[in-house]
């Protein structure tokens, strides 16, 4: 998939590299293999339509045989990836990106493998002060190994009821189980396990659940509001991106001290994980007014019902100028990459 735009003529250019007038070539990568492909193609053509409607000259690309040639002959200013689930935000297509020469908007390939790892960024934010629900992981082949009934007892007896099943790496809420008793334990580790290799057991804390999203446009990384999020049964594949099952806050109902705090812990998180210009830390809020981190993504989702746009537009955002906004405040930055191998 490969489509372009030339930019509005109303829109002013923007300057590139020092020559005020041309207006910046950006890439947006969407699609790919995952399981997530669906709402990626989806979140590139928001992105796209956005930055062409602020005066952006936009191609999008899906993420396949035909990609290193189409960004070799493209030799775009900034590569955006909007691409969610595995190769997308594990850090291997911004590798890629890098080899190639070419800048990203957003975060690079190392701190996108850690954040990628549920596990991992909750023991890196815990480090930072952040509370983070306990939590165990468990790989598939030792899973079966060591003998489910034994490990399934154990994470009872330990963690208690109820706990939440996710896949250590992954979005989308897909294999995402609520555990209320010991006998549905066994079929939400499978059900996990047919998204990933790896299965997160963390235990389940009851409260408010929001998402805050963090930008960064050139002067320091700034919270967003923080959206509320109530459904109608699990907030699973289903109910985020078909309308009806979800209803959103935005900015959500929390009394000030608690929306500055959640700001706070999703501010912590983006700093502690070296993120990059834009993130979404997900958290519940308990009884008591204390804000878990549960996971982060360095790749949010961008379609129409997704939570840092709507995000974008309580504080009185306009998309597309927000958009352009992070293309230029990534423009501005000094490169980061790999070095070019030298000369011999």
């Amino acid at each position: 998939m490969t489509s372009a735009s030339s930019p509005s003529a109303a829109a002013a250019a923007l300057p590139v590299d020092g020559a005020p007038g041309r207006t910046p070539r950006v890439a947006v990568l969407a699609g790919g293999l995952s399981h997530e492909r669906d709402v990626s193609l989806r979140s590139g053509r928001r992105v796209a339509e956005a930055l062409r409607s602020a005066g952006v000259e936009v191609s999008v690309h899906d993420v396949d045989a035909d990609l290193i040639a189409a960004l070799t002959d493209l030799q775009p200013d900034l590569v955006w990836p909007v691409l969610h689930g595995a190769s997308g935000e594990d850090g291997s297509v911004r590798d890629v990106v890098q080899l190639l020469g070419l800048r990203l908007l957003g975060t690079g390939p190392r701190a996108s493998r850690v954040a990628w790892s549920k596990s991992i960024a909750k023991t890196v934010v815990s480090r930072a002060g952040l509370v983070t629900p306990e939590f165990v992981t468990l790989p598939q082949s030792l899973f079966r190994e060591l003998g489910p009934a034994r490990i399934l007892s154990s994470i009872v007896d330990r963690l208690g009821l109820p706990v939440v099943v996710k896949p250590s790496r992954g979005g989308s809420a897909l294999g995402v189980s609520v555990v209320r008793s010991a006998s549905e334990l066994a079929r939400a580790m499978v059900e996990c396990f047919s998204y990933a290799d790896t299965a997160l057991i963390e235990r389940a804390v009851s409260g408010v659940e929001v998402a805050v999203s963090v930008v960064d446009l050139g002067d320091g990384p700034v919270a967003l509001p923080p959206v509320e999020i109530v459904t109608n049964g699990p907030y699973d594949y289903d109910a985020r991106y078909h309308p009806g099952r979800v209803e959103y806050f935005a900015p959500a109902r929390l009394s000030e001290a608690t929306r500055a705090e959640v700001e706070r812990v999703a501010l912590v998180a983006h700093h502690a994980l070296g993120l990059t210009r834009l993130s979404r830390s997900d958290l519940i809020v308990d009884t008591d007014g204390v804000a878990h981190f549960l996971e982060v993504n360095v790749s949010p989702g961008m379609t129409e019902t997704s939570l840092l746009p709507q995000a974008a537009e309580a504080a009185g955002h306009n998309l597309g100028t927000l958009y352009r906004s992070l293309v230029e405040a990534s423009l501005a930055a000094s490169p980061v990459g790999l070095e070019p191998a030298p000369a011999s």
